[in-house]
């Protein structure tokens, strides 16, 4: 009873303290419930802080890390381009050395051909076959193999019926997609990206400038990106290697990503858009238009879109004059700048390379003839004159 009598209590004066309070002018500010005044925040004035972007914050590091080790210098030195001589030099012997090659491999594989048919004769003359024991003696020899042989051996024999009938463009270019796959898988490989980064990329700001230049040409890093240039390439394949043979197609390919890559480093540091580079467009480019140089008139189309269609000569030039709107605004998504050197140099190379190149080569072919045979050696195969273009 008495602990209620205090809360009624209790009750009475709060309300007869909220009444005194009200018929007052002074009123308790709401801050004041604890006995003193809080001050007032002030308003806060917010700075509007500028979008960072990554790339400008990392660019900016490097600068400021730069300019630390040169207190003297405020912004790095451009790259000269004198630095541009080894580049030159490199792409001047490449190409040479590349023909050098193709020409000497094509005359050894003349020379096998010759010998291997030459002693195919002569065993078809010395051997006197005897058709009935030959087909019992193989029918024997099948049925004492194992199940697993036996599927083993259909499989193989599935496999080189389907080798066989690609031709010799489609055989040499499976080659090319089977390294730049290896190249692919290596990008996946954690502690060889660096490795990857000094070799696999062509950039003219790098200490190593040459090397990349044949390598960039056989890496890519997106799926996608392969995927596509190995696709227009496997299109062109077997015209391109009818038209100038396995080893001409294969110096022209090389050759034509050395020198795509050379232009793209002139125009990397005429603009100072330093930047790495890889992918095979620069040689694929050069592919294409040596197809297309030397056949204007054959008809292209594409393959999401089959019903257009439209001459070999426009493709080309469409293709070069879109690169060069894009190297003009400076577009970046692309290097437009190798794709435009890959087509010159494919170009140049139909119109006046074959002349000037490939169809001299015959004291080379017969220097290297008398070197492995000797003086007294015959004619050597595949030194004249060819056929192709």
């Amino acid at each position: 009873m008495a602990w209620r009598g205090f809360i009624q209590w209790t009750r009475e004066e709060l309300c007869s303290s909220s009444t005194l309070f009200t018929k007052t002018r002074f009123s308790l500010h709401p801050q004041q419930r604890c006995g003193f005044r809080k001050a007032q925040r002030k308003p806060e004035i917010r700075k509007e802080i500028p979008e960072q972007n990554p790339a400008a914050d990392l660019g900016e590091a490097a600068a400021k890390k730069k300019t630390s080790a040169h207190p003297g210098s405020s912004v790095p030195p451009p790259r000269k381009p004198g630095q541009l001589f080894r580049p030159l030099v490199f792409t001047v012997g490449f190409t040479g050395c590349s023909f050098g090659a193709a020409a000497i491999l094509q005359y050894e594989s003349v020379k096998f051909r010759v010998e291997t048919a030459m002693e195919e004769a002569k065993e078809e003359k010395l051997k006197k076959p005897d058709q009935s024991h030959d087909t019992a003696y193989w029918h024997n020899w099948w049925n004492q193999l194992s199940d697993f042989q036996k599927q083993m051996i259909l499989l193989m024999s599935v496999v080189d019926d389907w080798w066989s009938r690609k031709t010799e463009g489609q055989k040499t270019v499976m080659g090319i997609i089977a390294l730049n796959t290896v190249v692919l898988c290596c990008w996946r490989i954690p502690y060889m990206q660096r490795s990857m980064l000094k070799y696999f990329t062509s950039n003219p700001a790098s200490k190593t400038r040459c090397l990349p230049m044949v390598l960039s040409s056989f890496s890519h890093y997106s799926i996608l990106h392969m995927m596509a240039n190995m696709y227009v390439l496997w299109t062109f394949s077997t015209s391109v290697v009818s038209l100038l043979g396995r080893e001409q197609f294969l110096a022209v390919y090389l050759s034509g990503g050395v020198f795509s890559t050379f232009i793209s480093y002139i125009c990397k540091t005429a603009t100072g858009r330093l930047g790495p580079s890889l992918g095979a467009s620069g040689a694929v480019m050069t592919v294409l238009a040596a197809v297309c140089t030397k056949m204007p008139e054959a008809k292209l189309g594409i393959v999401l879109l089959p019903m257009l269609s439209f001459t070999a000569g426009t493709a080309l030039k469409a293709l070069v004059a879109f690169d060069t709107v894009g190297l003009l605004l400076g577009w970046r998504m692309l290097d437009h700048a190798a794709h435009i050197g890959g087509a010159l140099f494919g170009v140049w190379y139909i119109s006046y390379g074959h002349g000037l190149i490939w169809r001299k080569r015959e004291p080379l072919v017969k220097f290297w003839h008398d070197l492995r045979k000797g003086p007294s050696g015959g004619a050597p195969p595949g030194g004249g004159g060819d056929s192709r273009v």
